[in-house]
């Protein structure tokens, strides 16, 4: 199985189950940083009156931008077209579309996100060259990812291997650097914080992957680091 297998992809977001049982877990750095609240504050840093988030999940961050951006124009795209009816459920204008061919013209954004969702694209290249295409010379694109050492810990504990991505932590910034002249990185450590064992095997499970997790039955919360990174770009 492969993270951009594009049925496993569609499989995965028909619903927001499996993106919400992963979610549920995460929690900031221990200084207190969130990636998203990262991401969302460098966008609105750039005060951009054109935003679009590609691959915006249930519309959760979308809110957030619409919230701190109220005169902006905001739009989001997304494959799932679950993902895109609890979006625009949200107030937020979506559409059903692709990252590999995004349906703008050129130059119509101010700033673009991508959060956590480039490692789901088959051609990671030919996204990135079309947020390129869609972003303003000298607008902001926003990346989020994951990396390597993402929950590597409970993955091997439980019977697995890390994940290793086609855009991550490790290798995002060259293939960002192929397209943008500026590219700047901020590395964390988010907290996976599970209550027990069998919420920790839920989480494994989500993703649907040809693995039997097994882990030794714990049941006092535990802590797993994460591995993320937001790449800012212009």
């Amino acid at each position: 199985m492969r993270i951009d297998d594009p049925a496993h992809v569609r499989a995965q977001y028909l619903t927001e189950e499996h993106l919400e049982t992963r979610r549920s877990v995460w929690h900031p750095t221990a200084d207190g940083r969130d990636p998203a609240t990262e991401a969302l504050a460098a966008i609105v840093a750039e005060n951009p009156l054109r935003v679009l988030e590609v691959g915006p999940g249930t519309g959760m961050f979308a809110v957030r931008l619409a919230a701190a951006l109220p005169h902006a124009s905001l739009t989001t795209i997304d494959q799932s077209e679950r993902f895109v009816e609890m979006t625009r459920a949200r107030g937020i204008d979506s559409r059903v579309g692709d990252a590999q061919d995004l349906p703008y013209a050129d130059e119509s954004f101010d700033a673009v996100a991508a959060m956590w969702m480039l490692y789901h694209v088959p051609d990671v290249d030919r996204a990135i060259a079309e947020v390129r295409r869609v972003l303003r010379p000298g607008g902001l694109f926003v990346a989020v990812t994951n990396g390597d050492g993402h929950v590597a810990e409970l993955r091997v504990e439980a019977g697995g291997e890390p994940v290793v991505t086609a855009f991550s932590s490790q290798n995002g910034e060259e293939q960002l650097r192929r397209h943008f002249a500026e590219v700047e990185r901020i590395d964390l450590v988010p907290q996976a914080i599970f209550l027990d064992s069998e919420a920790a095997l839920a989480y494994l499970r989500s993703s649907d992957e040809p693995v039997e997790w097994r882990l030794e039955e714990f049941t006092e919360p535990r802590a797993y680091d994460g591995e993320a990174t937001i790449f800012l770009c212009r």
